[in-house]
């Protein structure tokens, strides 16, 4: 599956923004999708987990430092799956990744960077 990502930019602290990940060339609802966020010279992060789950059975989980503050969501329609940050901190001024992973087979967006800053 091939992944573009959208929607970084700069934000003031505290500010919000809204990634997007459009996914082509396979069945988008068979992955399990999240976004991973990496700074220079170090691994990259997991920040939120969807999994292919409907209904009851969607589970989504964070890392520690944006429960509250981050949603993650899919729209099998389109394809999409979106990152809603909010209160956002310097911290996260590094690139982000949309990951698609179906049977241990990862694929990765390009990246979109993201910068907190006064």
């Amino acid at each position: 599956v091939q992944l573009v990502e959208s929607g970084g930019g700069l934000v003031q602290p505290g500010g919000s923004l809204r990634l997007s990940c459009a996914g082509s060339g396979r069945v988008f609802s068979y992955y399990n999708l999240a976004w991973y966020r990496q700074s220079p010279g170090s691994q990259r992060e997991l920040v939120a987990e969807i999994n292919t789950g409907v209904g009851s059975r969607q589970v989504k989980s964070y890392a520690e430092s944006v429960k509250g503050r981050f949603t993650i969501s899919r729209e099998e329609s389109n394809d999409i799956v979106s990152l809603q940050m909010n209160d956002l901190k310097p911290e996260a001024s590094v690139v982000h990744y949309c990951n698609a992973n179906v049977g241990g087979i990862n694929s990765w967006g390009q990246g979109t960077q993201v910068t907190v800053a006064s």
